[in-house]
């Protein structure tokens, strides 16, 4: 490995399965730099208190595991434009206790998929969004809170970098809030990452809207569906519609080198019984200039 790869954040989502910790060691041993895992059962609305014992033991692994940060993602379950008033209650709940575990955990971004409007539009879908992250931030997290780009699929906010923008600008104390771009989600969403002149755009336009410096994580998947066409479908780097050549233009840009670049590929392993993951993180790697 180069020096140049060395100064990549390259890592996965991996699972939490038979204890938070687990995330850690599968991650180290598939060769990351850092990890996103779920905090609880992303199934389930309510979730067990962590233990004194269950936040140690972490903390303990993370500091023996050489990894540089860590992410959670918050709960599929969270839609914080909800018009149904019992799922709109317990998606507050459920994002401040998402918050809560992370602080307790120590761990630095939580990831949220911003929300759907069911119908109601997109403006009222965002200013819904503005209204309950307002209720949720009152208090002094610790942990940044990160709003992932969409596809656009179903009624899903956050498919147009002008949403974020409205979400980052009307919540009345913004300094815990960030991005999280998710590459498939993006090409889906009508960025064009593929070509160089495209990708170019998409960065200067993210740039302009929202600000470099609110990105702090990637969700690095190529994309089953074509462009532009608003269905949130992941696949292994290289083999979808966007190509290896969105991917090079990511790890050789400067201006995100330093941020962490985590995959949500499929599981499983290769016909010749090759961990996926492992396969994905040395496809980046080898695209390094």
């Amino acid at each position: 490995m180069n020096v140049k790869e060395n100064t990549l954040k390259l890592g996965a989502h991996m699972s939490a399965a038979g204890g938070l910790e687990n995330a850690i060691t599968i991650a180290v041993d598939a060769g990351c730099q850092t990890v996103q895992l779920f905090s609880a059962n992303q199934r389930q609305w309510k979730a067990k208190r962590l233990t004194n014992d269950e936040i140690d033991v972490f903390k303990q692994t993370y500091a023996d595991s050489g990894l540089v940060e860590m992410v959670v993602h918050a709960s599929y379950l969270i839609n914080l434009a909800a018009i149904n008033a019992e799922t709109y209650k317990k998606s507050l709940v459920a994002l401040k206790d998402e918050l809560t575990r992370c602080d307790q955990l120590g761990i630095d971004y939580t990831v949220l998929h911003p929300g759907a409007h069911m119908g109601e539009g997109e403006d009222t879908g965002v200013a819904k969004i503005v209204k309950s992250l307002n209720k949720v931030l009152d208090a002094d997290w610790n942990c940044t809170l990160l709003l992932e780009t969409t596809a656009g699929q179903g009624s899903s906010v956050g498919c147009k970098f002008e949403h974020l923008a409205a979400i980052i600008g009307g919540v009345n104390d913004a300094s815990h809030l960030g991005v999280c771009l998710d590459t498939c989600h993006v090409f889906a969403a009508g960025y064009d990452i593929k070509s160089e002149k495209g990708y170019q755009q998409t960065i200067k336009d993210f740039d302009r809207i929202i600000g470099l410096e609110r990105l702090k994580v990637l969700h690095i998947n190529d994309s089953k569906t074509d462009f532009a066409s608003h269905v949130d479908r992941h696949e292994h780097l290289g083999k979808g519609k966007i190509g290896k050549s969105g991917f090079a233009h990511i790890v050789n840009d400067k201006r995100l080198n330093k941020l962490p670049l985590i995959l949500e590929t499929p599981k499983g392993t290769s016909p010749g019984g090759r961990d996926f993951d492992k396969l994905n993180l040395a496809t980046l790697r080898r695209l390094v200039i």
